[in-house]
């Protein structure tokens, strides 16, 4: 039987190291829980791309605010 990896746990964990990391841990690894910090951090605004939407949702307000103008 294969054992399942708990992937909450280690998500969850992972939160806690990245916003609590430096006031759980001694000073003398402070510097180094930092840059393990920064490296996770950098990695998942790299994991995600540049989200640009498919539509333009201020079209039908643009238009709405030309046919007003135009109609004055």
């Amino acid at each position: 039987m294969r054992s399942k990896i708990p992937v909450g746990f280690l998500f969850l964990t992972s939160i806690v190291f990245i916003g609590f990391g430096d006031q759980v841990l001694p000073p003398e690894i402070g510097r180094y829980s930092f840059q393990v910090r920064s490296s996770i951090d950098q990695w998942l605004v790299n994991a995600v791309p540049n989200w640009q939407p498919k539509t333009n949702p201020y079209r039908r307000t643009e238009d709405a605010i030309q046919d007003t103008k135009q109609s004055k």
